[in-house]
């Protein structure tokens, strides 16, 4: 290909342009981490690759850094394929058409994968080099980040001796992030019966609500479908005698359901317009600013079910009504982050239960255990179970980072200026690896990504530059 061989650093370009030759989507990695082992053992270099194609390369210290803690490199090495419409490039089997536009790299039609190959080409330049200055080396690519973060859940680090670790997956050149939430997915059941009720059926609906990424936009203000479906069937069971017969809201854990609707049979059909019409105005005016498209309509329905009985009835709407949502905490330590929350993100009622799925988020890990117990207690006070299907560890912020000093130092002896210190409310591998390691310091950092998981992404060329010095400085100072 050769069509980066003009950009410095030549090395991170030169393998960078290698890795866009394999086809590396998430759950189609083996290539890449098989491509990883052969460069490792070209080289000498002691390797570990797992069934979960994870891939760990060791380099020993170099002269003057015997004495200095391990350091662990860290990036994923799959990546979103997205293509546009009109391209038919089988990303499955085919390497990416790179092309250089000013100072961005990007791929013709497709995504480029920069998130995170250019973490990837990054950590073998320094493996490949032999006058980089470094202490002894732990080089973990990991697989399938992009769905899950699989590799990293699968990673036995039984063997790792790292205690520092720089991960190079951000895409925000001087942010230099240095703690993320762990979540806990939980999935409650509420069995439930049903039974004839007479009345009239009509189609209760939640909309018009913007949604959004449960992590890093909880904190906006914006209604929960779910929640606020909750709320207009407690509102309409003030009004008037009243069945659910189906319900239904959101479809993933980890977005804010912009949608919900339930068909439910009432005995007083104008008493239960007048709440709803009540309610869609107080919404109205509560989410003016946050979600000022909300609505909240009844419409003419038919139901063949039967409803739930009464008891079920108030079990399923108070269960919707009174869990916890949203913001718990904010931060102290880092101002302006979300410590803690939770998003009721998907609701469906089947025959003999209702099924309601929640993401929990916190940087914190007792309080992430915390909010999950709330919902637990509030599932069995209802007659419920709860399952666990995942969770993973919180990177807690440290207040005293050694790590963190020396990257700071190192930056500002680089930029003149001082970095952004960030958190994220949202998932890095960095969670579920300093839950394995406990004794690792970490940060993450990287270059400038733009659009990232659209084929409109872009690496930025002088931004990668910069921050490839930034890791040779930060590794040529870790010596003690």
């Amino acid at each position: 290909m050769n069509v980066l061989s003009g950009l410095e650093p030549k090395s991170v370009f030169r393998f960078f342009e290698e890795i866009c030759a394999i086809p590396h989507g998430s759950y189609h990695t083996r290539a890449i981490s098989d491509y990883l082992v052969a460069f490792a053992r070209a080289r000498g270099l002691d390797c570990r690759q797992d069934a979960a194609d994870n891939v760990v390369i060791r380099k020993a210290a170099t002269p003057g850094y015997e004495a200095a803690p391990v350091v662990m490199l860290q990036g994923h090495m799959d990546m979103v394929c997205e293509r546009e419409p009109d391209c038919a490039k089988d990303m499955e089997t085919e390497g990416l058409d790179l092309f250089v536009d000013g100072d961005t790299v990007g791929a013709r039609g497709t995504t480029l994968g920069g998130d995170d190959g250019i973490a990837v080409a990054m950590m073998l330049a320094i493996l490949d080099a032999d006058d980089i200055p470094h202490a002894a080396l732990e080089c973990l690519f990991t697989a399938d980040e992009e769905v899950g973060m699989g590799g990293a859940r699968a990673l036995d680090a039984s063997d790792l001796k790292a205690a520092r670790m720089i991960n190079l997956d951000s895409e925000e050149e001087k942010v230099l992030t240095v703690s993320c939430a762990g979540s806990t997915r939980a999935v409650c059941t509420i069995p439930v019966a049903r039974e004839a009720f007479s009345g009239t059926a009509l189609r209760l609906t939640v909309d018009g609500l913007i949604g959004g990424h449960s992590g890093e936009e909880i904190h906006k203000g914006r209604g929960n479908a779910n929640v606020l479906l909750g709320r207009a069937l407690r509102a309409l069971s003030q009004a008037t005698a009243l069945r659910i017969a189906a319900l239904s809201g959101g479809t993933k854990d980890n977005a804010i359901p912009r949608e919900a609707s339930a068909t439910v049979v009432v005995s007083d059909a104008a008493a239960a317009r007048a709440a709803a019409d009540a309610l869609d105005a107080a919404l109205k005016n509560e989410y003016r600013t946050a979600d000022g498209g909300v609505r909240v309509t009844l419409s003419a329905a038919e139901t063949a079910a039967l409803p739930l009985d009464d008891d079920s009835t108030r079990r399923a709407a108070c269960f919707l009504f009174c869990a916890p949502n949203g913001v718990q905490m904010m931060s102290a330590d880092v101002p302006g982050l979300v410590q803690t929350s939770l998003n009721l993100g998907a609701a469906e009622l089947e025959d003999d239960r209702l099924v309601v799925r929640f993401m929990m988020r916190s940087s914190v890990n007792t309080q992430k255990d915390e909010t999950t117990e709330k919902v637990v207690a509030l599932a069995e006070a209802l007659g419920g179970s709860v399952e666990i299907p995942a969770a993973y560890s919180a990177w807690e912020y440290r207040a005293d980072s050694p790590l963190r000093d020396v990257v700071c130092e190192a930056f500002r002896a680089l930029y003149g200026e001082e970095p952004t210190i960030a958190a994220l409310h949202a998932g890095l591998e960095c969670g579920i690896l300093s839950g394995k390691m406990p004794q690792l310091d970490c940060i993450s950092f990287g270059p400038d990504l733009t659009n990232i998981h659209t084929p409109r992404e872009r690496l930025h060329i002088a931004s990668t530059q910069r921050v490839w010095k930034l890791t040779l400085e930060t590794l040529r100072r870790l010596k003690a």
